[in-house]
């Protein structure tokens, strides 16, 4: 199977350090870059290719969900997974209608991130188990 090409963005370096190491699991997926914040990211896709950029929705200056809109706009191409520890319902809607393919918390990282990659990669969608079974308004 071919390489699936991924970067991530994500201001805390240890948080990345984790992410990278529960990614590398997934025998087919290669990390192409990372980034600190959204401006960061906007450059290096300037210079590499990914299929997914998975993003962190708190970042100082240019934040997720702004990058996400840019990134839709310049390349509609790449595929967005929000990897956040927001819960509110605002947040879900606005990935949706940013065009994400997932929505991941991170407190679930380690069951959800590689199915959602997984499904992401087969053209679907994936949206967090706690936030997919929570009744609409009990979001917090």
């Amino acid at each position: 199977m071919a390489h699936y090409y991924i970067v991530l963005a994500e201001d805390h370096r240890e948080f990345r350090r984790l992410l990278r190491q529960e990614i590398e699991l997934g025998e087919d997926l290669k990390i192409i870059g990372e980034a600190e914040d959204g401006k960061e990211l906007l450059e290096l896709l300037e210079e590499v290719k990914p299929d997914l950029v998975i993003l962190d929705i708190s970042m100082p200056g240019l934040g997720g969900m702004e990058a996400a809109q840019l990134i839709k706009k310049k390349h509609p191409n790449v595929k967005i997974l929000f990897l956040t520890m927001h819960k509110k319902k605002a947040y879900v809607q606005q990935a949706r209608l940013l065009g994400a393919a997932g929505y991941v918390l991170k407190e679930e990282m380690d069951q959800s991130l590689l199915p959602a990659i997984c499904q992401i990669r087969a053209g679907k969608t994936y949206i967090s188990p706690i936030v997919d079974n929570c009744p609409p308004g009990h979001l917090e």
